[in-house]
Parts: structure tokens; sequence; C-alpha cells
């Protein structure tokens, strides 16, 4: 099989060399993504995005490797990488550990699609490079304490916090035009910092029935389409969340100067795929929720959002100085996600427990924490990105008190190369 894939792979994608000086790793990077796609056959949600030449989505259709084929390949693939003289060329040797952790993740899951599970931590470190800390219940009971003492009255401190926040819910009717000029907002301050390709673009559609609240899929040739999930009540603090994290200078700008920084320039063509269940994802994740604060700094967002958003929403601002500090307390409370996550796929709880506890210690509402646990099914430890990968790439942007110019310049480097978690610490 493995003489059979390097055949095809050389002859069937690619013109290949005779080299006799070691491997090229431009045909060690088209194997991968080979074998990326070939796995894309099997589980539909890893290939998140392909811009790369269609011949080789078609070649992988054609090839129908089995999951265990893939395996095998991958490993193989995976020592002749590790063999390669990078020769002390610090890109060739990020490139090189870059496309070794991909094949890790993508060993990692198939195994998973295999039904052979790992433990949540073992998980996540081999999918994404790093694994989450452990907090107990009482570290979010003490954050619970101060938003009970801001919300005080009977019943549930979740239901109160839900009754309060629905003050604050986008009208239907009105959410196009919120989230718009949100995104307006987004990009036109992430454009003062960094430069993106003059053709880039979005689109934005509304869908129903989806384990998540917002996604953007990305198109190549610098545009997305991003979707907005409205099965649930969509409150005014979304609109500049989604806003970045989604656009700019989240998922969108990340996509866009990874294709113009390595697939273009550098001719890495392993950068025209986004395994979604790879490193890339930790920081791709962590940048996006990172990214809101770095074009909000300090009370700007609030003051964007009273000025601009409120009005468009047809809200009233007068308690938004209670909402806002609400809403920074619930910000601390998002590490129980992953409590919930690793018990309930370590089987140390139920589904309903899980739900149960998302709703108490995220002050979540009932239904959607359900919908949490669907997520769950579908991502696994993925969960971690969101709130761990932003840990790790606001130390990184942040370190030794740097101030805005250099944040946003460290910000965009890690988003125009082939950064790993480890080069975040």
């Amino acid at each position: 099989m493995k003489t059979q894939l390097a055949f095809f792979a050389c002859i069937a994608l690619v013109a290949c060399s005779a080299a006799d000086d070691g491997p090229d790793i431009d045909e060690l990077a088209e194997e991968y993504l080979f074998l990326e796609l070939s796995m894309g056959r099997h589980d539909t949600a890893h290939v998140d995005a392909y811009f790369g030449p269609e011949a080789f989505r078609a070649a992988a259709q054609a090839q129908a490797m089995s999951l265990e084929d893939v395996r095998l390949a991958s490993g193989d693939l995976a020592r002749r990488l590790a063999a390669v003289d990078t020769g002390g060329d610090e890109m060739l040797r990020m490139r090189v550990d870059g496309l070794i952790a991909r094949l890790q993740a993508l060993d990692t899951r198939i195994a998973i699609n295999l039904e052979e599970y790992p433990d949540f931590d073992a998980e996540s470190l081999a999918l994404f490079g790093s694994q989450a800390p452990d907090y107990d219940a009482g570290h979010f009971q003490a954050i619970l304490d101060e938003v009970d003492a801001l919300l005080p009255g009977d019943g549930p401190l979740a239901g109160r916090v839900e009754a309060f926040n629905d003050r604050f819910v986008i009208p239907p009717d009105r959410m196009d035009a919120v989230f718009k000029a949100a995104l307006d907002e987004c990009r036109r301050r992430t454009l003062e910092h960094v430069e993106l390709p003059d053709n880039e673009s979005f689109t934005i559609e509304y869908v129903n029935d989806k384990p998540w609240t917002g996604y953007n899929w990305y198109q190549g040739n610098a545009r997305s389409l991003i979707q907005l999930n409205t099965d649930f009540p969509m409150y005014i603090s979304k609109a500049v969340d989604l806003g970045c994290h989604e656009g700019y200078p989240g998922h969108h700008t990340f996509n866009a100067l990874l294709e113009k920084n390595l697939v273009e320039d550098q001719g890495w063509i392993e950068y025209a795929l986004y395994p979604l269940f790879s490193p890339q994802s930790l920081i791709a994740e962590g940048s996006g929720n990172y990214g809101i604060d770095l074009a909000f700094p300090g009370e700007e967002r609030m003051a964007f959002e009273k000025e601009v958003l409120f009005p468009l929403a047809g809200l009233d601002a007068g308690d938004a100085d209670l909402y806002y500090e609400v809403f920074a307390l619930i910000e601390r409370l998002d590490y129980a996600d992953n409590e919930a996550a690793r018990d309930y796929l370590n089987g140390n709880m139920t589904r309903e427990d899980a739900a149960a506890w998302i709703n108490r210690y995220e002050l979540e509402r009932a239904d959607k924490s359900l919908q949490r646990t669907r997520f769950f099914d579908a991502y696994r430890s993925y969960v971690i990105n969101y709130n761990h990968g932003k840990a790790l790439v606001a130390d990184y942007v942040e370190r030794g008190d740097a101030g805005t110019d250099e944040r946003w310049a460290r910000f965009e480097k890690m988003l125009s190369s082939p950064m790993q978690p480890g080069d975040l610490l």
C-alpha cells in the first residue's frame, strides 16, 4: 500500500523529481495533503477549508483509502519527514515540525473515528498541542457569588441571569443591521494595524439547527462565508464577539494571511487545507477570542456598543453598565465548559449531568446547555481552544508589558507564520 501511495502521489498528483539528495519537502507536503483529503471522505468535519488544486481532492475520492490505510501511510510519511535535514533553516524546521504535528493529530482523529477514544487531556494534547488546566467547582462558585451579589433575588442564579440578559436580545428584524455594523467596525480597527489582501471579503448567512453560535467557512482567495446560528436569542454583546472572532482580526483575517504569506508567497501547499482537528485550531480559536480585546481595548468596546449597536438594535442602554459588569464575570466562567466536556467525554458525567453543570457553573440557558453537549459530541476536546487558547495567545502577545503597536505586530506575526502552540510559550 505504501508503494502504491508513493507512486500515486508522485505520478497522479505532482511532477515527481528524481533527486538523489533526500526527500523533497514540497512532494512530502503534497502527500500529506492527499492523506488529509482522504481522511475527509470518512470524517466530514475534519477538513474545515480547502482551496488547493481540485485534482488532489478528485484523486483522494478516486483512491478511496480506508482509515487504516490512511493511518499506515501517515506513520510512514511522518518517519520520512523526521528524516529531513533542515540544515539550520528555521522556517524549514517549523514547516517540518508543523507537518509532523498535523500528522499526529490526523492519527488521533483516525483513532477517534475507529472508536479508539483517548482520555480527554491526552486527546487535546495530541490534537491541539496543549491541554487545559483543571478547575474544581469551588473556583467557579467564587465567581458565581460575585454575580449573585450584582443580581440578587429569588430562584436559581442562572434563571435570574437569563431574565436580565433577555433585556439585551437583538430583535430578529434588526440582527442583520447590527451584525454588519459590528463587522464593519471590527474590520476598520483591524485594518489600522494589519494589511490584508485588497480583494478580501465576506458574506453573512443566518442558519438554524447547529451545535455552534457562529462559524467561518473560509473559501480561499481571501473570501469567507460567516454563518450565524439563530436558534437561540442573540445578545447585543455577541455582535462584536462574533464580528471579531469570525471576521476581523479573527478567523477570516487568520486564513487570509496564511493564504497570502504561506501558500502564495512561500508555496507551502499544505496550508491550502485547514484540518479542524489540528494544532492550528488552538491558535485560530485563541486568536479569534483574544482579537476581541485587541481590537476593542479598555472601555472602547462598551462605548461603541452603547453609541452605535444599542440604537441599531432598538435597545435601552440605561442598564448597560451593569450588563457589562455581569458579562465580564460570566466570561471568567468559560473554563467550566472544559470541565463539563472532560467529565462527559471521559464517561464521568451523563449528558444531563453535563448540561446541568453548564447551566449552573456557566450560567447558560437550560436549553442552550443541552445544545452545548451536542458540541461535545461533534468536536470533543476542541473546547479547550477557545479559553485555554486565548490564554496562551494573550500571554504571547502581551509578554513583557508590550504596548499597542507591539501587540498588533506579534499578533500579525502569529497569524502569518507556521507557529505551533509550543511556540507561544
